[in-house]
């Protein structure tokens, strides 16, 4: 059903008895590690490495929580090779809004 998030990860991560909670550590991730990974390309054109790789540092266990492993290791590439990764962002940006999209379906979806 989903591109990029997993059920079965979010549920295995924050269990399935509680979906106010489950709703409150998605919007965390929404509001915490998507909105700084969508800012990243102002950080590239300042050429602040050293914010780039922290704000993917800091969202790697959220993306395995949700079950974005594809994204997960778009961030590990990226934290490897930051000076040679403008590229790698562009990518990271579609897959970003892929995760808000089905990230934002999911909350709505759960009961």
């Amino acid at each position: 059903m989903y591109q990029l998030i997993s059920e079965q990860s979010i549920y295995q991560y924050f269990g399935d008895d509680d979906p106010g909670m489950i709703r409150e550590m998605i919007q965390i991730i929404l509001d915490t590690n998507i909105k700084d990974l969508k800012e990243l390309g102002l950080f590239y054109k300042g050429g602040d490495f050293a914010t780039i790789k922290r704000r993917c540092h800091k969202a790697k266990p959220s993306m395995s929580y949700i079950g974005a492993i594809k994204t997960r290791k778009t961030l590990e590439e990226i934290e490897a090779n930051l000076e040679n990764s403008a590229s790698l962002n562009d990518s990271l940006q579609e897959q970003i809004r892929l995760i808000e999209t089905e990230l934002t379906e999911f909350v709505s979806a759960i009961n």
